[in-house]
């Protein structure tokens, strides 16, 4: 009787490893196809990254913020005489 017992438990285990088997399976297909995509969307991040610097460096480049200084805001550079010079006394520098 006992015998029996153990050979129906066994008999129970197979499918019930099988079944938990195939869970685990999807589950690590599921992280997997996870993954995937997050280090895809960080390529993209980085990549876009990348060009935002790019694009940084090129719109504050002193040329050009001269040339739409002088051309479209009517400025120009200071003459040496234009500029004032202000020392304040006991200023902590």
């Amino acid at each position: 009787m006992s015998e029996m017992i153990i050979v129906c438990v066994i008999a129970a285990a197979v499918p019930s490893l099988l079944i938990l088997d195939g869970i685990q399976s999807r589950r690590y297909e599921n992280l997997s196809d996870e993954v995937s995509r997050l280090e895809r969307k960080q390529e993209e991040l980085v990549e876009d990254n990348k060009k935002m610097v790019t694009d940084i460096s090129l719109l504050s480049s002193s040329d050009r913020v001269e040339k739409i200084a002088e051309n479209e805001l009517g400025m120009h550079k200071a003459d040496t005489d234009d500029i004032v010079r202000i020392e304040m006394k006991g200023a902590k520098k």
